[in-house]
């Protein structure tokens, strides 16, 4: 790790001047009488003051909504984080606040095939409110659900947006989760309408979705209508002209050219994200329309500095947390670019000569992405006029320090461009810790903590550390917690997720260390979650494929720490008259890709002789990762097979 006086890039003087932070910190700082001469002072002072904070922010963010901010919180009368409510005596409809500050030309698609498609702000407003009559047409109102197993695309963005507009409720993931992980996850929540495309494409593959569409569809009983969108084939004849192709051919009255927006409460449901599925099927984690503008309006405004007519992509899919993040950048004034396919198609530089054509201003991606950018060697300050690029942001997990080095010599070179890596989670659909104007970068640091959040590392005994490896933790309630979780009467499963560790303390199953001058160096999940390429998935999904499989007697699942990413390893025992064999390996992966999705698929299958389970009849798969880690194993009490560990350490297997 750098020292703290050499940084990797340094904020400006105009940054540090004429920021929107910089002016924000002065005008909080007056507000609470305090002087907070840097990022670190300003960030604690948010955090003693959140209520005023927040208050503030609403109001200077440019955030459309009636009635009065006065009352930022109300807590839950037993003082617990669940059951408060922040801003009650306002209204706000999420769409409305995206489309309130339009660029000319918001919304541009690209994808694999070279394909450019720009919308205007007119096209934009009337095809959001042509879907919008659509939906209204099959009964969709305030509270329903509406899913997208879309490619992303601006038509994904489009769907959302009418969604959203009318009061309902978006929930979408991407083409490449095989059938069963898109009915565990829609199945739950019972869609009235589904958007599709008709494929989409990857590394150079056209992928036709027409066969595992109808597979959903069959087993989603809730749904009033299937809306598809001719992706792969745009020359198909459709009977609307714009490329939506109604299944149920509903009539339609004609749309108006603007669309309408239901204001409702602050809380009100507007996203159903999905946890990974460690322990079963994934939780629904419901996220309020207020909390997730003012989470991102603050993330994009005051710590990315985006300001109106910067061009932004990042590289993600419809069932990543960050893709509604890069969407609500619209909210700025930005110009949104989507991309659909392989990061490394055509070429390996396929992303970058983006970046050089369109001039992205900000471009984010996965750290994984970029180590694997420093594997090829590819060099693109050499290759490409990066002129406008000022800012690239890098999360799904930690930035190798190495990365940093790459990233300063082969993509900024001379030009002062803020790397900025970033963390939070599907969980609070935004981020704990980003990046700021007003710090410098470090090598292998997160820049600082999130403003408004009290964020801190916690030893076991719940004890704030600095300086040292601790979990993270919120240890006060913030916007951005989800509003519920989907069929959780009572909020059993909620209390679970994150308050079961440290009484009435958000618990994310993270380790970091908080160093001494407030960076971040992130060291990875602290619980089962699988975490390959920095993409969340759980091990029931990989469970429920495997262990069907005749020749499979038992399995369990980890992740492997491997060349600065995780490789899931899948540990496999055999049932009496079988081996594993190089064949049924195949078997076994091809099982997983066709029924979840390609990242389920393990690096590595090994056999063993028995899997090791607690008394109680859960599998251990905790305690196997830091086996294989070499870490020492606590409460081997718990387990009714302890012996049973043994066969994990020193697999020669996992050396390559």
């Amino acid at each position: 790790m750098s020292s703290p006086d050499s940084p990797l890039w340094r904020p400006t003087e105009a940054l540090l001047r004429d920021s929107r932070m910089a002016r924000l910190r002065e005008l909080f700082g007056s507000l609470v009488g305090e002087t907070l001469p840097d990022y670190e002072s300003f960030h604690e002072a948010t955090v003693e003051h959140a209520e005023a904070f927040w208050r503030l922010w609403l109001e200077q963010s440019g955030m459309v909504f009636e009635g009065s901010p006065q009352i930022a919180y109300v807590p839950n009368p037993t003082g617990e984080f669940q059951g408060g409510h922040w801003f009650p005596n306002i209204k706000l409809n999420f769409a409305e606040n995206l489309l309130a500050h339009l660029h000319a030309e918001p919304l541009v698609g690209c994808d694999e095939f070279g394909r450019r498609r720009p919308w205007t702000r007119e096209r934009l407003l009337s095809e959001v409110a042509e879907l919008q009559t659509l939906l209204r047409a099959h009964g969709v109102g305030v509270g329903d659900r509406v899913a997208g197993m879309m490619p992303n695309i601006p038509e994904a963005v489009i769907a959302m947006l009418a969604t959203t507009g009318i009061g309902a409720v978006w929930s979408s993931c991407s083409p490449d989760f095989g059938a069963q992980g898109v009915v565990d996850r829609f199945g739950q929540i019972e869609p009235k309408i589904l958007f599709v495309s008709d494929g989409t494409v990857y590394g150079g593959k056209r992928i036709d979705l027409s066969d595992k569409t109808r597979e959903i569809t069959a087993q989603l009983p809730s749904l009033k209508a299937v809306i598809r969108f001719a992706f792969l084939d745009p020359e198909s004849e459709v009977p609307n002209g714009t490329g939506w192709i109604d299944g149920s051919e509903q009539l339609r009255a004609a749309p108006p050219d603007r669309p309408s927006f239901e204001r409702l409460s602050f809380g009100a449901p507007v996203y159903i994200l999905y946890s990974s599925g460690t322990t079963g099927k994934p939780k629904c984690i419901v996220h309020g329309a207020g909390g997730t503008l003012l989470q991102h309006s603050k993330e994009h405004l005051l710590h990315g500095d985006l300001r109106a007519g910067e061009r932004i992509l990042y590289y993600t899919t419809c069932g990543w947390m960050m893709w509604n993040w890069m969407v609500s950048s619209l909210m700025g004034g930005a110009q949104v670019f989507t991309y659909e396919g392989s990061p490394f198609a055509p070429d390996r530089s396929s992303l970058w000569s983006l970046a050089h054509q369109e001039r992205l201003h900000i471009f984010g991606t996965s750290a994984k992405y970029l180590a694997s950018c420093r594997g090829f060697g590819l060099r693109p300050a050499g290759q490409f006029a990066l002129k406008d690029l000022r800012q690239v942001l890098s999360t799904g997990s930690p930035l190798l320090p190495e990365d940093f080095d790459w990233f300063y010599q082969e993509v900024a070179g001379d030009r002062p461009v803020q790397l900025a890596s970033i963390s939070g989670g599907t969980d609070i659909v935004s981020c704990f810790m980003l990046g700021t104007p007003l710090k410098p970068v470090l090598r292998g640091e997160i820049q600082g903590r999130g403003l408004g959040l009290a964020v801190a590392a916690f030893d076991a005994g719940g004890h704030a550390l600095r300086g040292e490896q601790g979990e993270l933790v919120c240890t006060k309630p913030f916007p951005c917690m989800p509003v519920a979780f989907w069929n959780d009467e009572g909020g059993a499963k909620y209390r679970k997720a994150y308050f079961e560790r440290f009484e009435n303390v958000w618990h994310h199953g993270d380790f970091l260390t908080i160093t001494p001058e407030g960076g971040i160096v992130m060291h990875g999940r602290s619980d089962a979650t699988l975490n390959p390429g920095g993409v969340r998935i759980g091990t029931a999904e990989i469970y429920q494929q495997v262990e069907a499989h005749p020749a499979i007697e038992d399995s369990l699942v980890v992740g492997q720490s491997w060349q600065g990413d995780e490789r899931v390893v899948l540990f496999v025992k055999t049932r009496p008259g079988h081996v594993l064999t190089e064949e049924l390996g195949k078997d076994l992966k091809e099982r997983i890709r066709l029924n979840t999705s390609p990242r389920h698929v393990p690096a590595k299958i090994v056999a063993v002789k028995d899997i090791p389970y607690t008394r109680s009849g859960k599998k251990v798969e905790l305690a196997v990762k830091r086996v294989i880690h070499g870490d020492p194993v606590e409460n081997i009490e718990a387990l009714g097979n302890p012996e049973s560990l043994e066969l994990f350490r020193n697999l020669t297997e996992l050396r390559t």
